[in-house]
């Protein structure tokens, strides 16, 4: 799953690096090393400009709230627990179905945290003779230190409570798509640590490299069969995880030194 990541990068560093054609500069976000459910966070998209007068999609930095709202939903409370929609099953779910066919998006990210439990509280966990396992926090980011570029997607929803002029008349929602975590070796592993993300935790983002963001974002792409291809996971070995201080566990804390590598593992003996 992914419930909290960084993002750091600045708009006009994003707009170069997805080849963004339009964003408004008054939709700027500070970096944020501790992106969690609820925040506004910095998608890509492609779609006509509004009020424009042109039909013809154009790469977009938009800023949307992260935990998606279908458009049927009578109020937006339950955004808060849509955060992720499972690659595996998310065309058959009437909440992601629209969306996964006609709405997709990057969700651009320096990386993301998972929690890992040491092994034998887990296996005390999974016994049901402990309820809360200390847990790890690891970050996890590709490793020759590109963008970690999130399949996402995005949806609209009107609040019939307030007239058309009111500001929050809509709400723009983003959920991030995953998938199963990787079994294969880290890029870097050196025989200790965890040796794969699967280590960490079963799931993960669906990451997407460059070479199929444009396949990815056309929105002339509504065809179920063919949106279910572009859900393939991307080649294993182009990410590297570390352990971080137990700070990144509270969404009170913020900054950079949430994502400093330590040198081991702050919660209990992992390996």
């Amino acid at each position: 799953m992914c419930g909290r990541y960084a993002a750091s990068r600045k708009p006009e560093d994003l707009a170069g690096i997805f080849e963004v054609n339009h964003w408004d500069p008054t939709e700027t976000l500070a970096p944020d090393w501790n992106v969690a459910p609820t925040k506004d966070v910095y998608v890509v998209l492609d779609r006509p400009v509004r009020d424009s007068g042109s039909p013809d999609p154009v790469r977009q930095l938009r800023v949307l709230r992260w935990g998606l709202v279908p458009s049927w939903a009578k109020t937006p409370e339950g955004g808060a627990k849509m955060i992720n929609a499972r690659s595996e099953t998310a065309l058959d779910k009437p909440s992601f179905r629209r969306a996964l066919t006609a709405r997709r998006c990057l969700i651009p990210a320096d990386g993301y945290y998972e929690w890992m439990t040491a092994h034998d509280e887990r296996r005390l966990e999974e016994e049901g003779k402990r309820k809360r396992a200390p847990k790890q926090p690891y970050f996890v980011t590709p490793a020759d230190g590109s963008v970690f570029a999130m399949a996402g997607l995005y949806e609209f929803w009107r609040d019939r409570t307030l007239p058309d002029d009111h500001p929050r008349a809509w709400w723009v929602t983003c959920s991030v798509l995953t998938t199963a975590a990787e079994s294969g070796d880290l890029a870097g592993y050196a025989g200790t640590g965890p040796r794969s993300l699967s280590d960490i935790h079963p799931r993960m983002p669906l990451m997407m490299t460059a070479d199929r963001w444009a396949s990815w974002l056309d929105p002339g792409t509504t065809d179920p069969d063919v949106v279910r291809e572009l859900l393939a996971a991307p080649p294993e070995g182009l990410l590297r995880a570390y352990p971080v201080g137990t700070a990144v566990s509270s969404v009170r804390n913020n900054g950079p030194e949430l994502m400093e590598e330590l040198s081991g593992p702050e919660v209990g003996t992992l390996f």
